[in-house]
Formats: C-alpha cells, sequence, structure tokens
C-alpha cells in the first residue's frame, strides 16, 4: 500500500474504493441484519470466509494495529476514511470477538514478542477465537479470590478449577485465563495463561439464558497442560495486566450498549418505530402518549449525550494511552442507557411486546422481547454496576473507601 503519511487522504479514498469494488462480495452489503448472520454462522458461508480473509490479509479488519502484526498500520484518519466508505457499501467488518476487542490491545501493551507473533496472526485473521476465564462460581464480584490453580510441573503448568459465565466459550479457540500460582498471597498470587481450549481435560456447558439463548457457559479444567511458554506476564503479575485488560473492555461494552447492539441477527424495532406503530400520533403529528413521548424525548437526549462522550473519550483514549477508568462510567452510563431502551420498545409495542413465539408477531417483536431479557445481563456483565461505581469512585473521584 502507498504511504500516504496522513497527508493525501483523498488518494487513499481511492485506493479504499478501488480495493473494496474488488473484494467486498455484494450479496453481503446493506442489510445489516441478514450480513451479520452470515458472518456469524459456522460454518461461514462462501461469501462470508471470502470477505474474512480479504480483509485480514489486508490488514483492514485491525486498521490501527502495528503492520509488523498484521494489522493495517493505519493512521486515524484513514482508519476513519476506511469506515467511511465501508459505511457506504453497507459493509461489516467481519474481524473482532474478544481477541480484537479485549485481549489484542492488551497483548500489543504487556505482550513479549514471542506471544505477539504466535497469536496476533489468528487474532488479526479472524481464525482465532478467544474467551475470557476471569469469573469463577466463589469470585465474581471479588474477583482476586479466584482459587482455579496453576501448578509448577517443570515445563508445563498443570491447571485444575472452573470457570462461570464464560462469554462464547463454546466456540472459542483460545482462553485468556486468570489462576492462581500462589495461595500464599491474594492479588500478587495471580497469573495471566493463554489456554488451549482444545487441550485435554477442558470442558465447555452453556448456560441457557432467559432470553432462550446460550452466550455464557460454565468451563472446567481438569489436569490441563499449559506449555509455560503461554505464561503471559511474569509469574503472579498476572492482575495487573487483568485491571487493564478490565478496562478495554468496559470501554468496548460500554460503547457497544449505548449505540443498541444487542448481539443479534433480527432487527429489533427503534424505540420510535415502536412506539408510533403501536400507540399512534394525535392531531399534531406527535406521540398520543404524552408521559411516555416524554420519557423517549428524555432517553434520545441522554443517549445523543452518551454517544458523543463515547466518541471524545474514544478519540482521548487514541491519542494518548487507551481507555483509563473513566472506562468504568461509560459501561455504567451504557448498561443503565441500553437497559431503558429496551423497557421503552417493549412499552411502546403494547401487547405485541409480550410475544414469545407464534403467527401473531412478527421476528422484530419477538427478537425485542427477547433484547430486553438479555438485557438485564448488562449491569452485570463486563463488571456490575455496583462494581463499576466503586471504581469511578475511588480510581476517578479520588473518594475515600467508606471501609477505612
Amino acid at each position: 500500500m502507498a504511504d500516504f503519511g496522513g497527508h493525501d487522504l483523498e488518494g487513499f479514498r481511492a485506493e479504499v474504493k478501488d480495493w473494496l469494488e474488488a473484494n467486498f462480495p455484494k450479496s453481503l452489503a446493506h442489510d445489516a441484519a441478514a450480513q451479520l448472520a452470515k458472518l456469524q454462522a459456522r460454518p461461514e458461508s462462501e461469501d462470508a470466509l471470502k470477505w474474512r480473509r480479504a480483509l485480514g490479509a489486508k490488514g483492514w479488519g485491525t486498521p490501527t494495529w502495528p503492520a509488523k502484526y498484521g494489522g493495517g498500520g493505519l493512521s486515524r484518519e484513514q482508519a476513519r476514511v476506511l469506515a467511511e466508505e465501508m459505511g457506504k457499501i453497507g459493509a461489516r467488518n467481519p474481524i473482532g470477538g474478544m481477541g480484537v476487542s479485549m485481549f489484542g490491545p492488551t497483548l500489543l501493551e504487556y505482550g513479549s514478542e514471542e506471544l505477539k507473533h504466535e497469536h496476533f496472526p489468528g487474532i488479526v485473521s479472524g481464525d482465532v477465537w478467544w474467551c475470557q476465564g476471569y469469573s469463577e462460581p466463589g469470585a465474581g464480584s471479588d474477583l482476586a479470590s479466584l482459587q482455579t490453580r496453576a501448578e509448577d510441573k517443570g515445563d508445563h503448568f498443570l491447571v485444575n478449577g472452573s470457570k462461570i459465565w464464560t462469554s462464547g466459550a463454546q466456540y472459542a479457540d483460545r482462553c485468556y485465563c486468570l489462576v492462581r500460582t500462589d495461595t500464599s498471597k491474594k492479588h500478587e498470587g495471580i497469573s495471566f495463561l493463554l489456554i488451549d481450549m482444545k487441550a485435554p481435560g477442558v470442558e465447555v456447558r452453556p448456560i441457557l439464558l432467559i432470553n432462550g439463548t446460550s452466550p455464557f457457559c460454565e468451563t472446567f479444567f481438569t489436569d490441563v497442560k499449559v506449555p509455560k511458554s503461554q505464561l503471559f506476564g511474569p509469574l503472579n503479575g498476572g492482575w495487573t495486566i487483568a485491571k487493564r485488560l478490565l478496562q478495554h473492555e468496559r470501554d468496548g461494552i460500554g460503547a457497544s450498549l449505548g449505540a443498541g447492539n444487542i448481539g443479534g441477527a433480527v432487527s429489533v424495532p427503534t424505540v420510535i418505530e415502536a412506539a408510533k406503530a403501536n400507540v399512534g400520533l394525535d392531531d399534531s403529528g406527535r406521540l398520543a402518549d404524552p408521559d411516555l413521548r416524554r420519557r423517549i424525548t428524555e432517553h434520545l437526549m441522554e443517549n445523543r449525550a452518551f454517544q458523543l462522550t463515547v466518541r471524545r473519550q474514544q478519540d482521548d483514549a487514541r491519542a494518548g494511552n487507551g481507555p483509563s477508568n473513566l472506562a468504568a462510567a461509560m459501561k455504567y452510563a451504557g448498561a443503565k442507557i441500553a437497559q431503558e431502551r429496551n423497557e421503552l420498545v417493549l412499552e411502546g409495542l403494547g401487547h405485541q411486546g409480550l410475544g414469545w413465539s407464534g403467527e401473531g408477531f412478527s421476528e422484530g417483536e419477538l427478537a425485542a422481547v427477547r433484547s430486553m431479557l438479555r438485557s438485564k445481563a448488562n449491569s452485570i456483565e463486563g463488571g456490575s454496576s455496583e462494581i463499576n461505581l466503586n471504581v469511578v469512585s475511588k480510581r476517578v473521584l479520588g473518594l475515600p473507601d467508606p471501609k477505612s
């Protein structure tokens, strides 16, 4: 690719247009819900696989990551041009997940060159899916009390224990996992291991949620051998890395929740669409229910302010050293906004928002019900709202710990 150095963005834009014209399958264009379903299907369709491999080989699935690790090596301005041109033709980026949003940025910052060159090819191509081994049945809000053990066996660690709420574990190839390597200390006895999910002794059990899906799992480790080469960071030094990764997680989750990302392949009606279709309009063309109209207006104003704040925070993060503890505030706000949106959609749908199945409901109406039920976890996953408020209190505002 030509080196535009940020000075010839229009030349870069022309290159992007030509490349997209040659590589993006037209069958995947514009219909966001249908395209998402095709991109997430396993096995992938022929066109979805072609698109992912082309984007991954170009490095544009992770556009601003260093080219030496397989990323695009683009500037922020060039990445924005790429996003604009993909948006114009209705192209989605199929390369993502926890490897891109959480583990990858942390690997860039803390990983050895050996681990970077080993794991980045699978991440930037989308060939390797990652999951997160953090929470345990007895270690949720107090994550540092985790008990999954990794015993030193010379050339490898032997891992025994279990994790819970492991998102996407049933599909994952690898797991970045917190384990206890020193039982005499709490935070200082935790290490960060990279575990092969196909290794003998790994068992995954999906958890059925109230909305009928199983995005989370129980994960069990029984005498799982992990090579010493897969220790990420120093021995007993995993807690620092874990906290940094959580900042990336909260940053990503908060932004996606506020944007209305429900993780489904069927489009859910917007708040306004639901209310107009079922509540109706008055003689002035306004929603006939003034109280609902007021609450929807307040919600849209709050969400707009949130989106602008997310954009500013992301610009600050790119210009500095990545997300900060303010990500906890954004995660809290994003979860609150997402739950409010889902509740307002169902209220707007009226009795059409009470369906679970049957011919009397559209796919969008049924998806809205499941989205509302799924959103109940938004204030728990990625750090509960209570934990995030504590982070804001202590690490952002500098308030004293009430326990001291």
